[in-house]
This record gives C-alpha cells, structure tokens and sequence, in this order.
C-alpha cells in the first residue's frame, strides 16, 4: 500500500461520513415535518456505507428511509389531525441522531488524523532524499 492509497482511503471515509452528518442534517431538520410531498410526515434518512469496489476505501451505496411506523402525537389542533386528533410524527428520534452525529464527527476526525500522519510520512520521506 503506497501513500498515495492512503490519500484515497481516508479520502474515502471523509466523503462517506461527510454524506452521513448529511442525512442526520437533513433528519434533524424535518424532525418536525409532518407533511411531504410524497404525502405523510417525513421519514428518517438512514446512509448505507459499504467497502469500495476495489477494497481500497469506503463509499456510500445509497440513502434510504427508515420504513419504522411513524410516532402519534395526540394534537386535535394541528391541520393534519386525523379524525381522532392524533398526528403522525416523524420518526425521527433527536437523542438517535445526536448520538450518530458525534459518531459521524468522530469518524470524520480519525480519517483527517489518518491522512495528516500519511502527509507527514510523505513529507519525512522526501526530506530523506535530500540527504
């Protein structure tokens, strides 16, 4: 493995924890959301990451929805009040994602920390040359 691949890998895990905080982003902001486009309340986006094609990284293969059932809130008020007064929620949980958050940060962090000590290597291994 060279350093260049190194460069790549962490690469790698940067974008896909990038694409991460951009679903939990997207899952706090709607955390509110009741009415959709597609129609009911928003549902949970999830990051699918899988292993590179050529084993050399990480990329994301897709973001899906969480299909779990969405939360009731009785609320006879709200416009979207069913005919009992209970509203379907979003099933988006902010303890959830703020946990997946820091992870996501974390990840992130350690793939910055891997391609900064890759640089380094690469930068002690020119400074050799020059001796």
């Amino acid at each position: 493995m060279s350093v260049i691949s190194t460069f790549g890998i962490s690469a790698s895990g940067m974008a896909a924890e990038r694409l991460r905080l951009d679903a939990i982003s997207s899952n706090l902001a709607n955390g509110n959301t009741t009415r959709t486009a597609e129609g009911g309340p928003y549902k949970r986006l999830m990051a699918v990451v899988e292993s590179a094609p050529d084993g050399q990284g990480v990329r994301v293969a897709r973001i899906v929805q969480d299909e779990s059932p969405p939360l009731l809130a009785h609320n006879p008020g709200h416009p979207d009040a069913d005919a009992d007064g209970n509203v379907a929620m979003p099933n988006v949980n902010p303890v959830l994602e703020m946990v997946d958050m820091i992870s996501a940060s974390r990840a992130y962090e350690a793939n910055v920390a891997a391609f900064n000590a890759a640089k380094a290597m690469a930068a002690k291994a020119l400074e050799i040359g020059k001796a």
